[in-house]
């Protein structure tokens, strides 16, 4: 029998930082894989159009989300995490989080008119409820991750989608197609939002104008920033949809987050390194600030790099049998959708650098010239290339997000790679994929478990040819294990 009182022991014997970055990385690996085979059985069930309205439903929450928060999320996360009247900024964000929900939802009725499509399918009821129950669910979990509760906001974050995919499994099981889909998303939020409410230490307190004030001087930056990310995240979405139909946005959907696969450690790393970075820069210890960041490149590449070189090899054969022939038609955005998420190892640390350094204006620059090169591109490139134009637009922009992003970056502090261990990963990656090409070029995929025996040796020569080549990460993971009270195998 499990003993789960040992297990959480061993566990709080590792050494708080990388405590958090085992949980959170942990936790996004079980959350991808869930995704993954939750949209293999919605892909199956309903088709690329039923996605595709789903897919089109959280565009919309994310681009009103953006005006209900309006970046105050992120400068709540920035002053809490300083550790100077913590309640105090914290009342004062749920006070201009809760007048902005009367904003975003009021913005939503007026524009009722033109979301036809969400209005016919019954998704815009949907809508105005997960806009009111994220006020409640962001704003717990925004002051938890601001204290520092990072494994806590972790662990809700895993409730949060987990409890969405269970339902949505349920849903469609019973036949309630974009609906069930979007009530899933709903409940995960109450569920994790009641159980990051159990571990919120922060109380309302008497705030001041100059609470106000502070957090106004960081949001406005934060929000045009996250306006340009959401141009990145949602604006290839809205405009397949508007150019064709929902099962492309379905297809290409499902694709991008095929190729996600690649950035779990990247948000993993994000998510602990934020609320320190942020910490390290207001004690003025920016060398710790350099130090973080190289790690966070290495361990993001770590699996962006082999997934990229995995996903060419393979990426086709596995759409085709993870998801159905239709959504296998598109490959070469594929292709491109997998160098998206190497170049989004890049932008997405380096921006998140500066805002944890309290640079969020230069973040803003940065993003919104790259965000408006993306419209322009998506507006030129969908209506000839089609989805691969979208993936196209996507990659060519990140690209300039990540350049200027360094530029401005590596005027504040040294921005550096850990060239040993990232040539490790290169070598590791290019050799595995001498042997996943060798196998497909002599065995003929033509069945899922065909498949999967090169991902699954692959995976394995990638990971003990790069613990014998980098001793730095061995001596890491290895490090990790240890502390665990688990005892490291001789032959590693």
């Amino acid at each position: 029998m499990i003993n789960s009182n040992a297990i959480i022991a061993r566990v709080m014997r590792i050494e708080s930082r990388r405590r958090q970055s085992m949980v959170s990385l942990i936790t996004k690996l079980a959350l991808t894989l869930i995704g993954f085979m939750s949209t293999m059985y919605f892909a199956h069930a309903v088709g690329a159009s039923v996605l595709g309205a789903y897919f089109l439903f959280l565009a919309y929450l994310g681009i009103f989300n953006l005006v209900g928060d309006a970046g105050f999320g992120g400068a709540a996360v920035k002053r809490i995490s300083e550790g100077r009247e913590q309640n105090e900024f914290f009342s004062a964000f749920v006070t201009l989080r809760i007048i902005l929900l009367v904003v975003s939802v009021s913005a939503l009725l007026l524009a009722r008119p033109l979301l036809v499509d969400m209005d016919r399918s019954g998704m815009f009821f949907w809508l105005l409820v997960a806009l009111v129950i994220g006020v409640f669910s962001s704003s717990v979990s925004n002051g938890n991750y601001g204290s520092g509760k990072v494994g806590i906001t972790q662990t809700c974050g895993f409730l949060d989608n987990a409890g969405r995919i269970i339902f949505q499994v349920a849903a469609i099981f019973l036949g309630f197609g974009a609906a069930g889909l979007a009530g899933g998303l709903v409940f995960g939020m109450i569920a994790s939002g009641i159980v990051n409410l159990r571990f919120l230490d922060l109380r309302f307190a008497r705030f001041g104008v100059h609470h106000l004030k502070s957090l106004f001087s960081f949001s406005f930056w934060i929000f045009l920033a996250a306006g340009g990310s959401l141009v990145f995240g949602y604006a290839d979405t809205v405009l397949i949809g508007y150019f064709m139909k929902n099962a492309d946005v379905g297809v290409y959907r499902v694709a991008f987050q095929f190729t996600t696969a690649a950035t779990f450690t990247t948000i993993a790393m994000t998510t602990v390194l934020y609320p320190n970075m942020s910490n390290w820069s207001a004690r003025g210890e920016y060398s710790m600030v350099e130090s973080a960041l190289a790690k966070g490149f290495t361990y993001s590449l770590l699996l962006a790099v082999p997934v990229f070189v995995g996903g060419l090899l393979l990426g086709n054969r596995l759409l085709y049998f993870f998801y159905g022939a239709g959504f296998a038609r598109d490959a070469p955005a594929l292709y491109v959708l997998l160098a998206v998420q190497v170049v989004n190892v890049f932008m997405y640390l380096q921006t998140t650098c500066l805002n944890a350094l309290n640079h969020p204006k230069e973040a803003f620059k940065v993003t919104a010239v790259a965000s408006i090169a993306n419209i322009l591109l998506n507006l030129a490139l969908i209506p000839v290339l089609g989805i691969t134009g979208a993936a196209v637009a996507t990659l060519v922009t990140m690209t300039l997000n990540a350049a200027l992003a360094y530029r401005v970056l590596k005027r504040i502090i040294d921005v550096q790679l850990e060239y040993s261990s990232v040539r490790n990963i290169l070598v590791s990656s290019v050799v595995m994929g001498v042997g996943v090409g060798g196998y497909r070029l002599i065995v003929p995929l033509s069945s899922v478990w065909l498949a999967l025996v090169p991902v699954v040796v692959g995976a394995i020569v990638y990971g003990i040819l790069l613990l014998k080549l980098d001793q730095s990460i061995h001596d890491e993971l290895r490090a990790i294990v240890v502390q665990m009270g688990v005892q490291w195998p001789r032959w590693l």
